[in-house]
């Protein structure tokens, strides 16, 4: 038997796949979308190192399940067939989907069906009632609904009709590796690009574009010209709103202390997590990032330094003591005055600690193993 997880695009679902992998057979799917997908057939599998995960790329007709594109491509028949072709039997492997839209294969699925949500999928511009009756469906399909967040897991049971009693919230994790021995351990290196910075150093690591308050960091370095700066992730994603976007395009240029690194592959962030004094998590409440799982967050909380967030993602206002909260980039110079007159020691170091040790990508797979189990006698069989 084994578990297939469709699909993997996002990293962070790459993550969980891999940490899957470690303790049952499992095989990612990761589709290549075009405008012919439905006239290809060829699969290509290979091994990722980093993550290490078996993926299988297969071709997939761009729209494919809207109308009339999907009942002329039949691709929930087809996706079917493929795994079912890499399945010895069939009705004891699990399928993990990933996207409302994989709702015909669910259906189709002669084995146990995960539904693994990780954004608000209804926030990303497409029509609602499409999105939602495809949630429905799957939901509907699924012996187990796994959100990364309360707030869409509310989503879920109000707009998607989904029983209360299949859902069990995954947040997201960081890896294993990336969790200390203990909260002091001390690092000899730093990566080079930042090297030469001065300290104290705050740090924001993610994908930096539009859930990014730039105007708010823009005010909050005008105000602390003793700490460096250090941003860490892509910028190549547009910002529509202009004050935003020239709040950005100032930071970029500013130089000296201010840096912006590119982006990192995903297992070299905590490098630079462990490398800061402080980490700034400067959400701005926009959809569909308010609604889901910071992953940066628990990247942060594995290097134990202090970590200050905006009330602009909804996990993160019940993450007090581990953060600390604030609303404006006055708010915020002034919480980083305070941590310079302690070191940028807080006092809860050994309780970031602690919590870090169950939020990781191998604790969130094995919850998921065992609801299923717990719930329909299925999943720890497979170890």
């Amino acid at each position: 038997m084994v578990w297939h997880v469709l699909d993997v695009r996002a990293v962070w679902i790459k993550e969980f796949a891999s940490a899957l992998a470690e303790q049952v057979p499992a095989l990612a799917w990761c589709p290549r979308i075009t405008n012919g997908g439905m006239f290809r057939n060829r699969e290509e599998e290979t091994t990722l190192d980093d993550p290490c995960l078996p993926i299988r790329y297969f071709p997939l007709q761009r729209g494919f399940a809207k109308f009339p594109v999907m009942p002329i491509a039949r691709e929930g028949e087809r996706i079917t067939q493929r795994l079912l072709r890499r399945s010895e039997n069939p009705t004891a492997s699990t399928l993990i989907c990933t996207t409302p839209h994989y709702a015909p294969v669910a259906e189709r699925w002669p084995g146990p069906v995960i539904y693994y949500v990780t954004d608000l999928f209804i926030a990303y511009g497409a029509d609602p009632g499409f999105i939602n009756a495809l949630d429905r469906r799957m939901c509907a399909a699924a012996a187990l609904v796994c959100p990364n967040s309360r707030r869409i897991a509310d989503h879920l049971i109000e707009k998607a009709f989904c029983a209360a009693s299949k859902i069990v919230v995954l947040p997201n994790a960081t890896r294993k590796a990336s969790l200390l021995i203990h909260a002091a351990q001390a690092f000899s290196e730093t990566p080079p690009d930042i090297a030469d910075l001065p300290r104290p150093i705050a740090g924001v690591v993610g994908n930096l574009s539009s859930n990014t308050d730039w105007e708010l960091l823009k005010a909050t370095i005008a105000k602390t010209p003793w700490l460096s700066w250090v941003f860490v992730g892509p910028t190549a994603m547009p910002i529509n709103e202009p004050d935003q976007n020239h709040a950005r395009d100032f930071l970029m240029q500013h130089g000296g202390a201010v840096r912006f690194v590119g982006p990192k592959p995903y297992g070299q962030l905590k490098d630079y997590a462990r490398a800061f004094d402080v980490a700034i998590l400067p959400y701005r409440g926009i959809e569909p990032t308010f609604s889901g799982s910071s992953t940066r967050f628990y990247e942060h909380l594995a290097a134990c330094a202090p970590i200050i967030a905006t009330r602009g993602f909804e996990e993160l206002l019940h993450k007090e003591p581990l953060l600390s909260l604030v609303n404006t980039g006055e708010e915020l110079a002034d919480a980083l005055e305070q941590l310079r007159q302690t070191d940028f020691r807080d006092g809860l170091e050994d309780r970031r600690w602690q919590a870090s040790q169950s939020e990781t990508w191998e604790t969130r797979a094995l919850s998921m193993r065992n609801a299923l189990s717990e719930r329909f006698g299925r999943g720890q069989e497979a170890a």
